[in-house]
């Protein structure tokens, strides 16, 4: 699909700060060309709601907390590397993103706040229902039409939600109680695969909530304090069969991907090889498309 001009501006400064993330960006080199500076900031604020450089300094924050979850090293080596020019600033600075020190961060590894930055094309094309269909149609040849149907144990497990209360899917769910979920669920080291959102069955919706939230699965002796404003459930043992489109190359391809993973899903027959569905045992998980994994979801079920 075509997007209006200023989403190409500003997917094109998204794709320079992923691209020179760990380099010194200016605002002469960020701005689109054929437009000043100012309406460039402009732009990219009114599109995706941060400045250019509030989108770098939350993206580089995120990435030094990755560094230090990952590894015993120092924190002004994290400041240092993520272009902080001293130990006091970056603290500072990290304790605003993510309301704890990066000492203490390291020490306790929370889950956090950390920053996800999604294409802004991609937002315009799912917002777009009929677009997203004119695309399948026009550009499925661009996308290898291959799914595969993978089935993974799971024992029992706990599962954190951020439930909602009138959403249906996952722009509505970003609508209703914003889109930092995502992140703060990717940061908990011991999570269990991470999907976008999940689809609950009746008997996992809670009164006065709806049917899809955001969440992440943990292993059952997780004991750290909850994110703000979630809850947790035990689930029991169950298979999920994950559904899985080949890897794209089109970065825009998610659309034509996840269109193709649910006709697969739509025409499944579990009883053909040996399983019924079981949603009393699990949510549906519903992941991010991407075009190294391709569109991915998971779906519980248990011998026929």
């Amino acid at each position: 699909m075509e997007f209006p001009a200023p989403v190409t501006a500003v997917a094109c400064m998204q794709r320079y700060i992923a691209a020179h993330l760990d380099e010194e960006i200016s605002l002469d080199e960020l701005a689109a060309a054929g437009y000043s500076k100012y309406h460039a900031l402009r732009m990219f604020k009114d599109l995706t709601g941060r400045t250019p450089f509030e989108t770098i300094r939350a993206l580089r924050l995120t990435k030094a907390a990755q560094a230090l979850q990952g590894s015993g090293g120092k924190v002004i080596d994290a400041a240092l590397e993520n272009r902080f020019g001293s130990h006091d600033g970056f603290t500072r600075a990290f304790a605003r993103q993510f309301a704890i020190t990066p000492q203490k961060y390291q020490r306790e590894l929370p889950a956090a706040k950390w920053f996800i930055s999604h294409p802004i094309e991609h937002y315009f094309i799912l917002k777009e229902g009929q677009e997203r269909k004119t695309a399948f149609v026009r550009k499925k040849e661009s996308v290898p039409g291959v799914v595969t149907v993978t089935p993974i144990e799971r024992p029992t497990r706990k599962l954190i939600l951020k439930r909602a209360i009138h959403s249906t899917d996952y722009w509505t769910l970003c609508e209703e109680i914003g889109c930092d979920w995502e992140g703060i669920f990717n940061s908990i080291p011991e999570k269990i695969d991470l999907f976008r959102y999940c689809q609950l069955p009746p008997n996992l919706v809670t009164p006065g909530t709806c049917p899809v939230a955001f969440g992440v699965e943990v292993p059952l002796d997780y004991a750290k304090p909850l994110p703000e404003g979630c809850d947790v459930m035990e689930l029991p043992p169950c298979t999920l069969l994950y559904f899985q489109t080949v890897p794209y190359e089109d970065p825009n391809g998610f659309g034509v991907a996840h269109e193709m993973m649910e006709r697969a899903f739509d025409a499944y027959r579990p009883e053909m090889y040996g399983w019924a569905w079981a949603p009393e045992l699990a949510p549906l998980y519903v992941f991010s498309a991407t075009p190294e994994t391709g569109a991915r979801k998971a779906v519980p079920v248990k011998k026929a």
